[in-house]
């Protein structure tokens, strides 16, 4: 694990990303040190009176106190409800005791709820503040690097049932998002470089000028962060955050063949990670295995330069980051589990290709005998 860093050295002022969507626009505040701004957030937010902060066990113990503290400073209100760490939380049964623990807290319609963690929190806790009084304001309070530059961001929230990931859910945006990237410094080193998968899938899609400084950054995330790296953080997530923000504001509910672009490397990757027992593989090490997939395809099929798929291959490499699927997993169960994926509609699936490093599209030519090769090829050791 990293050591914590003192967040009262970072001084300098660093971006605000703004989210427009009508009435329900909010604004994502990025900087070394926010936790201890968060009341003054939410307060600019328009949320006052009492809230709620759902979190996980792990989280907790580091950052719920300081939360708090800044809440109750500004005239909230506070009660702390924590869960489990882990995907397990993120089940009907949680949100059932969590809704009648918020309902025994003395929370109603005029209250809100904080979201103080990763993925699992935020989906949690947003799906919570969904269906809490048929609907409450919430705020995001991202801990680890997947859910400070993708999922915070962009309303999705869900939990899972035995029949898969994610399949109720509801869109719920929320009033603000808090990031404060010293959180980072107390992630162990693999959920760090897979949270990075996120990272890179942004720069692959939209911006491929951030690659040459993730592969920079690669080789410290088994080591450590440099005060460099911390220092410039905020502006890394910042850009990341800004191509989330423009696509949920081109496509917020995935009916445009927009939003679908943050689905690169997802679908094999997905299928990958279904595959396998729980904790066997994380995500972000099953999309990167997914994003070597579609880079393969988007050279045979979409006429992507070899060079430019390189070069996203050597920043997953130095994130240190899956390039070949565990032995003993048959392509045959990857399929089966790629074919139940939310994203087959009609026996047939959005496929997200690059034209180039930084430009994705949607494509509805990739077929099943295509992604069989695909997922072949990740057999194969690279070059």
């Amino acid at each position: 694990m990293l050591a914590l860093v003192t967040p009262s050295r970072y001084k300098k002022a660093m971006p605000t990303v703004s989210l427009s969507l009508g009435e329900r626009s909010y604004n994502i505040h990025i900087d070394n040190g926010n936790l201890d701004r968060v009341g003054e957030f939410a307060f600019r937010a328009g949320l006052s009176g009492k809230i709620a902060i759902i979190t996980e066990t792990r989280v907790s113990g580091y950052y719920a106190d300081r939360v708090k503290t800044s809440l109750e400073s500004t005239g909230f209100i506070v009660s702390q409800h924590t869960v489990p760490a882990g995907e397990s939380s993120k089940s009907l049964e949680c949100v059932r005791e969590l809704c009648s623990e918020l309902v025994r807290a003395g929370h109603d319609r005029s209250s809100s709820i904080a979201a103080l963690g990763g993925g699992v929190i935020g989906d949690l806790a947003g799906f919570v503040a969904s269906i809490y009084y048929r609907g409450i304001p919430f705020i995001q309070i991202p801990t680890t690097i997947v859910a400070q530059s993708d999922s915070s961001t962009g309303g999705k929230t869900a939990v899972n049932i035995p029949e898969g990931k994610n399949l109720i859910g509801t869109f719920h945006q929320p009033a603000v998002v808090v990031i404060d990237p010293t959180t980072l410094v107390t992630m162990d080193t693999r959920a760090l470089a897979e949270g990075m998968a996120e990272v890179i899938k942004h720069a692959a899609i939209r911006d491929a000028s951030m690659l040459p400084e993730l592969r920079e950054i690669g080789p410290e995330i088994s080591i450590g962060f440099s005060l460099n790296t911390i220092e410039r953080l905020p502006d890394l997530i910042a850009r990341n955050v800004a191509i989330k923000a423009r696509i949920v504001e081109e496509d917020e509910r995935e009916t445009r063949d927009v939003r679908a672009l943050l689905n690169f490397g997802h679908t094999i990757g997905h299928g990958i990670e279904a595959s396998l027992p729980y904790g066997e593989i994380f995500h972000g090490e099953a999309v990167a295995l997914g994003m070597r997939a579609a880079l393969h395809l988007s050279v045979q099929k979409a006429g992507l330069p070899p060079a430019d798929a390189r070069s996203i291959m050597n920043v997953i490499r130095a994130m240190d980051l899956p390039t070949v699927l565990p032995k003993g997993l048959d392509t045959e169960t990857i399929m089966e589990k790629i074919a139940k994926d939310k994203k087959f509609r009609n026996g047939s699936i959005k496929f997200i290709l690059l034209s180039q490093a930084g430009q994705a599209f949607v494509s509805h030519d990739i077929t099943v005998d295509d992604m069989q090769e695909a997922v072949e090829e990740l057999r194969r050791p690279l070059a």
